[in-house]
């Protein structure tokens, strides 16, 4: 009789173990609460998983970016709130000093005054600044710079635009007639247009915002004109430097993932009403036209940053959506179910 295998009890061993490797998954599962704990578990699933848990981190992240950029829109709306009341009352002491009836003593009283509020507006400007970056002074927006310059018949000519916004146009005026014109508009939705002349020889190179033309020695122009938001003249380039600042929407690398911000210069110089003149009834007037004009354009700027805050707002409800749904896709693959794992 043969004893050295026991053949049941080897068996027997070997469901113990098979038990014991079983529960201790399930129970590294039940303390876990998820079903994948390592890639054995499920190497598809966690894949899978990860991935969606890179994005879901992205989602909320961009939901955070889209609340502070609300913050920051809010911030310069409300300074910009204060800017219109004194713009208001500046209206109304010009309205007061287009009266033929106030004497020289009335007209200094409402000068000194207007030479406060423009003042204020100036330090608001200055003050007004999210997270130690200032809203208002334009380096949310566009400066304007011109310089002159002389086209030959025969001459090598380059215009560069870093950044190009909105209410900027180039014409290059040639003996021929103008049949080519190239709109770049941004992701704020400002555009800029370039137009060539058809005889003339060179390219026009632009990548993302910025524009590059460059006109070759072919280039036979009977002059050059350019224009721009408030005016402009020939031989004149008008250079749109954007300093546009970007919120990251998405959690995506992409031009549609983040949203653009531009906020104009909006101190007294800027808006035009700085050094504005009451001491006569005619130049009261006229300056009741130019504190009009910087009311609408404290308007204008307060409209947009208004559409802005919508924007961000139905952003930050699509993220909160789509991260929820995410969320409960990601669960269903790598959370235990305790009644199987139980």
């Amino acid at each position: 009789m043969r004893i050295n295998h026991n053949i049941a009890a080897l068996n027997t061993y070997r469901q113990f173990n098979n038990a014991n490797n079983a529960q201790s998954k399930s129970m590294e599962k039940l303390s876990s609460g998820l079903r994948i704990n390592s890639a054995a578990d499920d190497a598809a699933g966690l894949a899978i998983s990860e991935k969606m848990r890179g994005q879901i981190r992205g989602l909320d992240m961009a939901s955070r970016n889209a609340q502070d950029g609300i913050s920051l829109i809010q911030t310069a709306e409300g300074a910009l709130n204060e800017t219109h009341d004194i713009l208001q009352r500046m209206n109304e002491l010009a309205t007061q000093g287009a009266n033929e009836t106030l004497s020289a003593n009335d007209r200094s009283a409402i000068g000194d005054e207007i030479t406060q509020l423009n003042s204020e507006i100036n330090r608001i400007s200055d003050a007004t600044k999210f997270n130690g970056e200032k809203l208002l002074d334009g380096n949310f927006g566009a400066q304007l710079g011109t310089s002159g310059l002389a086209v030959g018949s025969a001459g090598v000519t380059s215009i560069d635009v870093s950044g190009a916004k909105g209410n900027t146009t180039f014409t290059i005026a040639a003996s021929g007639s103008v049949t080519n014109g190239i709109e770049l508009t941004d992701e704020s939705g400002n555009s800029q247009t370039v137009v060539l002349a058809d005889n003339t020889a060179g390219t026009l190179n632009f990548d993302k915002l910025g524009v590059k033309l460059t006109v070759n020695d072919g280039f036979t122009a009977a002059g050059l004109a350019s224009s721009a938001a408030g005016g402009g003249s020939a031989g004149e380039i008008v250079t749109d430097n954007n300093t546009t600042k970007y919120i990251q929407i998405g959690s995506e690398v992409d031009s549609n993932q983040r949203l653009g911000i531009s906020i104009a210069a909006m101190d007294a110089t800027s808006l035009g009403v700085n050094g504005v003149d009451v001491s006569t009834g005619e130049s009261s007037r006229t300056a009741m036209t130019d504190i009009q004009t910087a009311i609408d354009n404290v308007s204008r700027e307060r409209s947009k940053l208004g559409a802005y805050q919508n924007r961000l707002d139905h952003t930050i409800n699509n993220l909160g959506t789509t991260s929820e749904n995410l969320t409960a896709a990601e669960s269903r693959i790598r959370d235990v179910d305790y009644a199987l794992a139980a």
